[in-house]
């Protein structure tokens, strides 16, 4: 039997791995990403992740040419594949776009969304407090995707859910580097607090000046971060 180090292991006749050790691959490098675990600018080396993960090289090297295209890794001449480093650039451009795009989904929730979407909302507020609390980053960052997420569900225009479907992923990764500052914590759950009392209230003005004051101070405390 082939040893999982040689890159053979688990793969097809077309030297392609099964696509549940493709996901596991890139679910669990991206994780890392994400998390900080493998930093901006950090060299990583196809055997030493399939070691550390313990699957063959294929679904790595297949999971490497996904996070390529997602923009998490990129290759350079002498380094080989590198995790992207963050860019102010790249913050700018990001902050500028949610700035439009989430504050008219803010705007269109409050005219849209029902009890229901209000009440998980605010229960998400509510354990954000409790994760705030404990400083626990992951699932902060969990909760604020899916309270974003619930937001742009209560839009209910299709075409802005999948705008930031798309700029939300990308952002992970910045997100975390955020709420590294411990004082951040406290604060982006007062923020998600004022959206929801302007989304109860239907008002549209109070829930994109909400939003938009939220993606600022995310702005502010990242520049601090990077």
């Amino acid at each position: 039997m082939p040893d999982a180090s040689d890159g053979r292991a688990g793969e097809n006749r077309e030297g392609t791995a099964p696509r549940s050790l493709r996901d596991e691959a890139y679910e669990t490098i991206k994780r890392r990403i994400i998390m900080c675990a493998f930093r901006p600018g950090e060299a990583l080396s196809e055997a030493a992740v399939s070691a550390s993960l313990g699957l063959g090289r294929t679904p790595v090297r297949q999971a490497f040419d996904r996070l390529m295209r997602d923009g998490l890794v990129e290759v350079l001449p002498r380094k080989g594949i590198i995790v992207r480093p963050i860019s102010h650039d790249e913050v700018r451009d990001m902050v500028d776009v949610r700035l439009v795009n989430e504050g008219f989904c803010a705007r269109l929730a409050a005219e849209r969304a029902t009890p229901r979407v209000i009440a998980a909302l605010a229960d998400n507020v509510r354990q954000g407090g409790e994760a705030a609390t404990a400083r626990d980053i992951e699932m902060l960052m969990r909760l604020d995707a899916a309270f974003h997420a619930t937001i742009s569900a209560a839009a209910r225009n299709q075409v802005l859910g999948e705008i930031l479907r798309t700029l939300h992923e990308h952002a992970q990764r910045v997100w975390f580097v955020s709420l590294r500052a411990p004082e951040h914590h406290r604060r982006v759950v007062d923020e998600h607090a004022s959206i929801v009392d302007a989304l109860r209230a239907g008002d549209a003005d109070a829930a994109e000046a909400a939003t938009r004051a939220h993606i600022l101070s995310f702005a502010e405390n990242l520049t601090r971060q990077l």
